[in-house]
């Protein structure tokens, strides 16, 4: 029986989401989980983050913004690189890599002039 995204627990700290032995094990959390205002907040607060957050539009808040689990197959190196990184900036990895998405998006979306 699938869940409902009313039903999906929100995280609003890197400090609620576990560390991973299996790309399995991520995808069973993040099918019941979903990331909160908080992480998003942390995020904006982050010296690396806070002006791509300010200059894109804001996030809606409600209990019905959702987020989409999405699997990527990661080479062992990458992931050990940037779990040190994150661990380094005191985050978790996930969160790191959806910054780095975040803003790489937000790059090609300015040179395509899209925004």
């Amino acid at each position: 029986m699938s869940e409902q995204p009313n039903d999906l627990k929100t995280i609003n700290s890197g400090d609620e989401i576990p560390t991973f032995s299996t790309e399995a094990e991520e995808a069973l959390f993040w099918a019941t989980h979903e990331a909160g205002d908080g992480l998003f907040d942390a995020a904006a607060r982050s010296a690396d983050t806070a002006a791509l957050m300010d200059a894109l539009p804001k996030r809606p808040r409600s209990s019905s913004a959702k987020s989409n689990p999405t699997s990527l197959r990661l080479g062992t190196e990458l992931e050990r690189r940037l779990r040190h990184l994150a661990q380094l900036k005191g985050t978790s990895y996930q969160t790191l890599l959806k910054e780095f998405v975040l803003e790489r998006v937000y790059e090609e979306e300015k040179r395509l002039n899209v925004i």
